[in-house]
């Protein structure tokens, strides 16, 4: 049977929507994974029940956290630990954190408990088992604990401004799956319904880890939090560069995920008309996404100024909604409109007509995951790889890599830590141990020795066996558009943090703080469910903090 697909419009090119500066403009959307995420617990009906609750009165001691999702059982367990001041940092480098966590497949018994204290905290230096699904550690925000557990002990609510100021009781240094330090492999929960999707496990940690750190504050102030003021207490996190390589090394997963964003995109543009109630939600939202705004503050003086922007261009579309909203294809023109404005602005226009259709969407994030990577095709005649390197990849032929300024910079992988990071190639010794991301320098080398080759691509591969991963990339451009990011990621002009934020708005993630542009602070799940709140899950797009 035939399955008709809803109309759309033509996806947006690769070479507009796969390069860094607007990537590095992107916003959460419906489709993003936390959002999935509270969508299928509350599906599933989840309830959320804390079987064990070990913490002194100070706050320290183990926690555990069990839910039912998909028919499995998981189980987060936390641990807070008692921590000096000088040990506290976001760094990588850091050995101690104020808590630790571990989302456990299944519900632990006492020996598990034990072990995992003694293991959890090391974080790297610990050994774990397949039973360990997502390892994580976080530190507190100091202010902001100290002054929630001071206002509920003298009897009275915090700070509101503090707290919308802020926005969490704890930042997360790391949220770890698949595989790492001997937790378990991906494969183990690739199948399992509810987790299924990417970085499932991942999210329902951090939701767990939020829900946690409320019940810590109040266990510690002795009284309880509004429940306002705790909905917006999200969690924090701290991300840097080791993040930013993961886009270039899953290339068919990051086409998955921006085909299903645009091709959400190409359906809502595609909609005839709208109906009065479809008009009055996408102004309340419009509404909503002019306040959050209003609360998006940041010392970086760059992404400051892009913010400022982003109000003004923000204030100057909202007043033509009305109007817009009321003509054939709607988000079509509202979209087109859009187009004068900055790349922020455009890309929070994406995220807003995507909100309230969710009925037309949210099956897509059924195709955001992806199986094995599609193998080199070694029958491919060299002239069609030559035809599809010039017409799919123009871009990375452009750039001259003699200058400098081209090549300044190499990725590698720290020997202590074993994350990315970034060098300066004619100033920081270790450019021979230089990771693979140079992609746009290895196609322009594989464009070289392609001129005046003939036969197949395994005779060239024999012959020119260096050229094998590029080869593979160009191959893969003809099923997967969105796979390669458009840029050389290796020149001076390149912004690690742009990848992060892409990356991360899929997550979820909101208010973004950059810190350079290696490395940013965001809010994860702000404004979304309680734990005892799945049954309304899915409106907290842009969330708002009410005074």
């Amino acid at each position: 049977m035939t399955i008709a697909l809803p109309p759309q419009e033509p996806l947006r090119s690769p070479d507009e929507v796969m390069r860094l500066e607007r990537m590095g403009s992107m916003f959460p959307t419906r489709l993003s994974f936390l959002r999935s995420l509270t969508r299928r617990l509350s599906a599933d009906q989840a309830v959320v029940t804390r079987p064990v609750w070990q913490i002194n009165k100070d706050g320290f001691g183990h926690a555990v956290y069990s839910l039912e999702l998909g028919g499995h059982v998981y189980s987060l367990i936390a641990f807070s630990n008692e921590l000096d001041a000088d040990q506290r940092t976001d760094r990588v480098i850091a050995q101690a954190w104020d808590a630790a966590f571990v989302l456990y497949d299944g519900v632990p018994d006492a020996a598990e408990i034990e072990r995992l204290r003694e293991n959890a905290p090391k974080q790297e230096a610990g050994r774990f088992t397949e039973r360990d699904l997502v390892l994580s550690r976080a530190n507190k925000s100091v202010r902001l604990f100290a002054e929630v557990t001071k206002a509920l002990r003298e009897g009275r609510q915090p700070d509101a401004k503090m707290i919308g100021d802020i926005g969490y009781l704890m930042r997360t240094t790391a949220v770890y799956g698949n595989g790492k330090f001997g937790i378990a492999d991906r494969d183990v929960i690739a199948d399992r319904p509810g987790l299924e999707g990417p970085f499932a496990a991942e999210m329902l940690t951090v939701w767990l880890i939020r829900g946690f750190t409320h019940d810590l504050v109040e266990h510690v102030g002795g009284a309880e939090l509004d429940r306002g003021l705790k909905r917006h207490l999200g969690i924090g996190n701290s991300t840097g560069l080791g993040m930013a390589p993961f886009l270039v090394s899953h290339p068919e997963l990051l086409n998955n995920w921006m085909m299903v964003r645009e091709t959400a995109l190409a359906r809502v543009r595609a909609v005839p008309m709208l109906t009065q109630p479809q008009r009055e939600r996408l102004q309340q939202l419009a509404a909503r996404a002019t306040q959050h705004l209003s609360q998006w503050d940041v010392l970086d003086s760059a992404q400051q100024a892009r913010i400022e922007q982003l109000r003004q261009d923000w204030a100057d579309l909202v007043p033509q909604l009305p109007e817009l909203l009321g003509q054939p294809k709607p988000l079509d023109q509202l979209v087109r409109v859009s187009q004068v404005f900055t790349l922020e602005c455009q890309e929070l226009v994406v995220s807003l007509v995507i909100e309230p259709f969710g009925d037309l969407l949210d099956g897509l994030t059924e195709c955001m995951g992806t199986a094995a990577s599609a193998p080199l095709d070694p029958r491919t005649d060299v002239a069609d790889l030559r035809m599809a390197l010039q017409r799919d990849c123009a871009w990375a032929l452009e750039y001259d890599f003699g200058d400098p300024q081209e090549d300044a910079q190499f990725w590698y992988v720290s020997e202590e830590k074993q994350e990315p990071r970034l060098g300066s190639r004619y100033e920081e010794p270790g450019g021979e141990l230089e990771s693979p991301l140079d992609i746009a320098r290895q196609m322009q080398g594989l464009a070289r020795d392609l001129i005046g080759a003939t036969g197949d691509l395994a005779a060239f591969l024999r012959a020119f066996p260096q050229h094998r991963n590029a080869a593979c990339r160009v191959q893969r451009l003809a099923t997967y558009p969105y796979a390669e990011i458009r840029e050389n990621l290796i020149c001076d002009r390149c912004k690690p943090i742009d990848m992060l934020r892409c990356k991360l708005a899929f997550f979820g993630a909101a208010k973004f703080d950059p810190k350079s542009d290696r490395w940013t602070r965001i809010t994860l799940a702000q404004g979304a469910p309680l734990h005892d709140e799945l049954d309304d899950a899915d409106d907290w797009w842009m969330p708002v903090f009410k005074q």
